[in-house]
């Protein structure tokens, strides 16, 4: 255990150095954020009991997902990876002494972690000192808020688990493009990304709600804003601990498999 924890804290402090990058990040998800609501708030102004959200839960979940974008972000993968599985320099990660699942399970966690640590506070201050409708609302209770805390862990862990499957699957094919380009798609539209996932009709809500994209940010933003309680609730959370363990072992179990069969350099 020891020395997973001793990587993730070198390649977290190593995220931590691109703060350029993270000040060019929180301008852009600030502006992205304001114009998605701008959006909303067109469509809101023509009856807002139509929609599944109130205007104020859906600032709340926008200003969330900005905040936490490094967390979720379907396309963040890491490129050195690929590179290692097509290149054939793998063979030098084998060579080490650690499980190579665990070691880029933990390589994600710790870059994800590190960009999210740099954005996600300036987001949120400012987008709770913002004027209502727009501002980011406190959670109802206590127990929301240490749900949502939970809930986001979990979510963030299945993003790695899931994100585990596409880094798998390169090994079984000559570029990691087509892999990347399926994934990114699934992820975006289902995971509530390009949309809430309570705006979908409400039979692909239901289908979509048992898929494993259903469990990443959906639901801790939804238990933040207050737009889903209840038995609805327990049910999504024990769901979303399900597909990390199922996740989990499923990229183990492949991850084995692809390495009894993998050859480098004709070796």
């Amino acid at each position: 255990m020891k020395k997973y924890i001793s990587f993730f804290r070198i390649r977290f402090q190593n995220g931590l150095q691109y703060r350029a990058a993270a000040y060019a990040g929180i301008v852009t998800q600030f502006v992205w954020g304001f114009m998605e609501l701008l959006m909303f708030r067109a469509f809101y102004h023509a009856d807002e009991s139509a929609f599944p959200m109130g205007f104020s839960q859906l600032a709340s979940y926008i200003w969330l997902q900005q905040a936490f974008l490094a967390l979720f972000m379907a396309w963040f993968l890491e490129n050195d990876i690929f590179s290692s599985i097509t290149s054939g320099t793998i063979a030098y990660e084998l060579a080490r002494p650690m499980n190579l699942y665990n070691m880029w399970f933990v390589k994600n966690i710790s870059s994800r972690l590190s960009k999210a640590v740099l954005r996600c506070m300036p987001i949120l201050i400012v987008a709770a000192v913002l004027p209502k409708p727009y501002s980011l609302l406190l959670a109802q209770s206590p127990l929301s808020f240490f749900l949502f805390i939970f809930t986001l862990i979990i979510g963030f862990l299945v993003v790695v688990a899931f994100c585990m499957l596409v880094y798998i699957a390169t090994f079984y094919t000559l570029s990691p493009l087509g892999v990347r380009i399926i994934a990114l798609s699934l992820t975006e539209f289902f995971s509530g990304t390009v949309i809430p996932l309570p705006f979908l009709p409400t039979n692909v809500k239901r289908i979509v709600e048992l898929t494993p994209f259903a469990s990443m940010q959906n639901l801790p933003f939804r238990i933040y804003s207050g737009n889903i309680a209840g038995t609805e609730m327990i049910s999504s959370i024990l769901l979303q601990i399900l597909w990390l363990i199922v996740l989990i072992g499923a990229g183990k179990l492949w991850m084995k498999r692809a390495l009894t069969k993998i050859v480098v350099q004709g070796g």
